[in-house]
C-alpha cells in the first residue's frame, strides 16, 4: 500500500480547459496478494463467485460482492476534507456510491488502510443517515457525510461521502485500495447519496458531461479523463453505442462469435461496461461454449485454466455491438500471472446482463457519455 501511494504521489495530474486527467496505477490484484499470504483457497471456498449479484438491488441497500474486486488492478488517488486526507480508490462504473474507511472502523480490513477522520476536516458535515452495502458474507456498515472531495484539480464541495464503520471479513486487509468511487447513474446510488460525477456536472466542473478510460497492460500509463476524450489513447474512430437502461452503463450486444460461428448471445443480449469488474462475465452456458471454443479447461472454484504456451494458436472471440465487430485476441482474454494463465471469461447465472470488465476495456478505449447517454468504443493503443 505504501509503495502504491508513493507511486501515485509521484505522478502529476494535469488539467486543461476543464479536462482533468487522473493517472491510474495498475497494482497488485487482491487475488495475488491472497495467494502470497496462503489465503486464496480459503477465500475462494467461502466466497462463491457471483459478480452478477453486484447488479441486484434491495431497496436502498446497494449490493457489491467482494469477489468483484478480487482481480481489480487499476487504482487512482483522491482526497477528502479540508485539509485534504488522501485515499486510493477503484473508479467503478458498475456502482454509484463513494465510500472510504473511517477512523470509527475497527475491523481488521480497515487497519491497514487510510481512514477518514471527520474531526480533522473543517468542512465535514454528518448527514445522519446510515449506509449499508451488502456483500456475499456480510455488509459494509457506515454512515453518510458531506465534505469536499478533490479528484486531481477538481474540487467538488458538499459531496456525499460514505464512511465505513464496519467491513466484512479480513479480505480487504490485503487490498491495495482503500475504497470505491462509483461512476454509474444516480439511480444506483444509496438513498440520500449523490454520485461524484453528477455533482461535478451540476456544478459545471467538467468541460463536457462525459469521462473516458484507458487501461494499460503495463503498470503505468492508465488514465481516467474527466470531461474530455484524449485521442492519443486509441486508433481509428470512436463508435457510439446507445445506453439502453440508465442505471449501469448498459447496452445491447448483437452476438458473440468464434471463427464466424455464434457461440453466445444468440439473438442479442444486454451488457454492462464495468471498470470495477476485471473479468468478462456472462451466463454459464454461454461462457462454457466460449471456454470450449478457446480450449480452456475447468480448474478449481469455477475458474478455467489456459495453457500459457498455446496462446498463439488459440482463436479470437468477436463481440458484435451495434453492428460493429470488436475482436478479443487470446492475449486480451487471457489473464497471465507469474506461474499460470487463466481465462478472462467467467460464467454466472445471477445476472441478466453480461459484464464487460477490464478484459474488454483494456482492448477498447471507452467513453462514458452522460450528456447523450451513450458509450463510445475504439481500439486502444
Amino acid at each position: 500500500m505504501k509503495c502504491l501511494v508513493v507511486l501515485l504521489a509521484a505522478l502529476t495530474f494535469s488539467q486543461c480547459s476543464g479536462v482533468t486527467r487522473v493517472p491510474l496505477i495498475k497494482g497488485k490484484s487482491l487475488r495475488r496478494a491472497l495467494k502470497e499470504h496462503g489465503l486464496l483457497d480459503d477465500f475462494l471456498k467461502t466466497h462463491p463467485y457471483g459478480p452478477g449479484r453486484k447488479y441486484s438491488r434491495f431497496g436502498a441497500v446497494a449490493s457489491e460482492p467482494l469477489f468483484n474486486y478480487l482481480d481489480s488492478q487499476y487504482f487512482g488517488k483522491i482526497s477528502i476534507g479540508n485539509p485534504p486526507q488522501e485515499f486510493t480508490v477503484v473508479f467503478d462504473t458498475g456502482s454509484s456510491d463513494l465510500w472510504v474507511p473511517s477512523v470509527y472502523c475497527k475491523s481488521d480490513a480497515c487497519q491497514n488502510h487510510h481512514r477518514f477522520n471527520p474531526s480533522k476536516s473543517s468542512t465535514f458535515r454528518n448527514l445522519g443517515e446510515p449506509l449499508s452495502i451488502q456483500y456475499g458474507t456480510g455488509s459494509m456498515e457506515g454512515f453518510l457525510g458531506s465534505d469536499t472531495v478533490t479528484v486531481s484539480d477538481i474540487v467538488d464541495s458538499h459531496q456525499t461521502v460514505g464512511l465505513s464503520t464496519q467491513e466484512p471479513g479480513s479480505v480487504f486487509t490485503y487490498s491495495q485500495f482503500d475504497g470505491i468511487l462509483g461512476l454509474a447513474y444516480p439511480s444506483l446510488a444509496s438513498q440520500y447519496s449523490v454520485p461524484v460525477f453528477d455533482n461535478m456536472m451540476k456544478k459545471h466542473l467538467v468541460a463536457q458531461d462525459l469521462f473516458s478510460v484507458y487501461m494499460s497492460r503495463s503498470s503505468e500509463g492508465s488514465m481516467l479523463t474527466l470531461g474530455g476524450i484524449d485521442s492519443s489513447y486509441y486508433t481509428g474512430s470512436l463508435h457510439w453505442v446507445p445506453v439502453t437502461v440508465q442505471e449501469y452503463w448498459q447496452f445491447t450486444v448483437d452476438s458473440v462469435t468464434v471463427d464466424g460461428v455464434v457461440v453466445a448471445c444468440d439473438g442479442g443480449c444486454q451488457a454492462i461496461l464495468d471498470t470495477g469488474t476485471s473479468m468478462l462475465v456472462g451466463p454459464s452456458s454461454d461462457i462454457l461454449n466460449i471456454q470450449k471454443a478457446i480450449g480452456a479447461t475447468q480448474g478449481q472454484f469455477g475458474m478455467f485454466d489456459i495453457n500459457c504456451g498455446s496462446l498463439s494458436s488459440m482463436p479470437t472471440v468477436v463481440f458484435e455491438i451495434n453492428g460493429r465487430k470488436y475482436p478479443l485476441p487470446p492475449v486480451a482474454y487471457t489473464n497471465q500471472d507469474v506461474d499460470f494463465c487463466m481465462s478472462g471469461f467467467q460464467g454466472d447465472d445471477s445476472s441478466q446482463q453480461w459484464i464487460l470488465g477490464d478484459v474488454f476495456i483494456r482492448e477498447y478505449f471507452s467513453v462514458f457519455d452522460r450528456a447523450n447517454n451513450r458509450v463510445g468504443l475504439a481500439k486502444a493503443i
